[in-house]
């Protein structure tokens, strides 16, 4: 018999990784150099890959005016805008590096700005940025490129030049709506503002529109977050990405600011996930997986009815699982079988560029039983489903033999509700995809190793 959800909730109480990767990031190693990661670009540029997979590219801006309490993300917090142009002569100058060794003009489908607030350049900045990026490379037509964008540094002009520049996809951070959730985050912005800026979107043709939110923020209740979903489906964004905060302020000192008294309940939390996810089905969402939901119609929801569901950094993705070159500082990248990750701060990124060398100070080479398992990870979490026999063929093994200490574990979770294991595959329940990050644990060889959970935010 199917556990009773408040019994779940107890058991998955527990911290895990989002698997935007596997291995996650915080096993990368010092001991990958910048001079593994040139291997890997070269690799590449001699390789098949380089004629027939285009690129990813992401791109870090760090800067913020103003500090939003919640924020685990790599920011530096200033009102000095002329720090934007020596950034972008150094972005100029790892670009350049990469090139050196890729080749200029490869073929690129999906970029994504991210930070940080990538609107705190200015539109002469990001005029030069994506002048930058297409003197590089070739942006090809069709592709997703995206930016995050702060409401508050944006206004209808500024979303026309973002079109010109050839943008055709829009992230807004709105986290919640609730005035006095918006105070206890630090981050005050009125829904008129949102409204006014998405319809403004919607006129100049943007693709997809996507508005981010946060459940478990200070001060939310399931009835203060009702209303903000409410709200939001009233906006009607082409894509919501709905994220559980992780609070922890051992790692992340903004978060100190925050009145842990005030943060709702691991019951709480999850009565604003289920009324989510069923507010937004109610609406005409469709619910891709973990963090995301799109309208039938979007490219995202597509892809997860046609099985091409990926995820990488970003997250949820229709791209093919391609390369991807992270440039900026604290930015992370995927070339080959490796993963590499520039230096965190400023100046360290600065220095590395002046030495001329490429600013790479962690990373990892994989093994074959990592790529095993990042795609049995994968298929979980993208599809909902795996077959023994497809990975059987594609890394000659016996799927049964050599995860049989993990079937052990995944009876416990049928008996529970969770996923259905037969003869041929493994299927995520409707119930499961609520844990779905509990599922894909299971095969998560270094987190059975040392069980240590506490670096990463809580599954629900």
């Amino acid at each position: 018999m199917p556990t009773p959800l408040p019994e779940l909730i107890r058991r998955f109480d527990v911290s895990g990784p989002r698997y935007t990767s596997y291995p996650t990031a915080d096993r990368f190693v010092e001991a990958f150099t910048s001079d593994h990661f040139v291997q890997a670009l070269e690799q590449r540029r001699s390789g098949a890959a380089a004629m027939v997979l285009p690129l990813s590219l992401y791109v870090h801006i760090p800067f913020c005016e103003s500090l939003c309490y919640y924020c685990a993300c790599n920011k530096i917090i200033t009102k000095h805008h002329e720090r934007g142009e020596a950034y972008l002569r150094y972005l100029s100058r790892e670009v350049d590096l990469h090139t050196a060794h890729l080749g200029v003009g490869q073929v690129v489908s999906q970029l994504h700005l991210g930070g940080g607030t990538p609107t705190f350049l200015s539109d002469g900045e990001l005029r030069e940025l994506m002048a930058m990026l297409r003197r590089s490379f070739t942006l090809a037509p069709g592709g997703e490129y995206s930016i995050e964008v702060d409401p508050r540094t944006v206004d209808a002009g500024r979303l026309a030049t973002l079109a010109e520049l050839g943008f055709n996809r829009l992230s807004f951070g709105v986290q919640d709506f609730d005035p006095v959730v918006q105070k206890a985050v630090h981050r005050i912005q009125p829904a008129e503002q949102v409204f006014a800026l998405v319809a403004s979107a919607r006129q100049l043709g943007f693709e997809s529109i996507n508005v981010d939110l946060i459940y478990g923020l200070p001060q939310q209740t399931p009835e203060s977050f009702d209303r903000t979903l409410a709200q939001v489906n009233e906006l009607r964004p082409d894509r919501i990405a709905l994220y559980a905060y992780a609070h922890l302020p051992e790692r992340f000192k903004p978060q100190r600011r925050i009145i842990t008294a005030e943060l709702p309940n691991a019951d709480a939390k999850l009565s604003m996930l289920s009324r989510s996810l069923a507010a937004f089905e109610n609406a005409g969402y469709v619910y891709v997986g973990m963090d995301h939901f799109a309208l039938p119609n979007d490219a995202l929801a597509v892809a997860k009815r046609q099985g091409r569901l990926h995820r990488n950094f970003q997250g949820y993705s229709t791209q093919p699982d391609c390369d991807l070159l992270g440039l900026g500082v604290s930015a992370i990248g995927r070339v080959g079988a490796t993963y590499s990750q520039n230096a965190k701060t400023l100046e360290e990124y600065y220095d590395h560029l002046d030495q001329g060398r490429l600013p790479v100070v962690r990373g990892l080479a994989l093994t074959r039983d990592d790529l095993l398992r990042r795609s049995v990870i994968m298929a979980l979490m993208c599809q909902g489903e795996l077959q023994y026999e497809s990975i059987d063929l594609a890394y000659l093994i016996d799927f049964k033999s050599y995860f049989a200490a993990e079937l052990e574990t995944l009876a416990g979770m049928e008996e529970q509700g969770l996923v259905e294991v037969s003869d041929t595959g493994i299927q995520v329940t409707a119930m499961g995809w609520f844990f779905v990050r509990g599922v894909a644990m299971v095969f998560d060889r270094y987190l059975q190793a040392d069980r240590t959970r506490a670096r990463f935010s809580k599954i629900i």
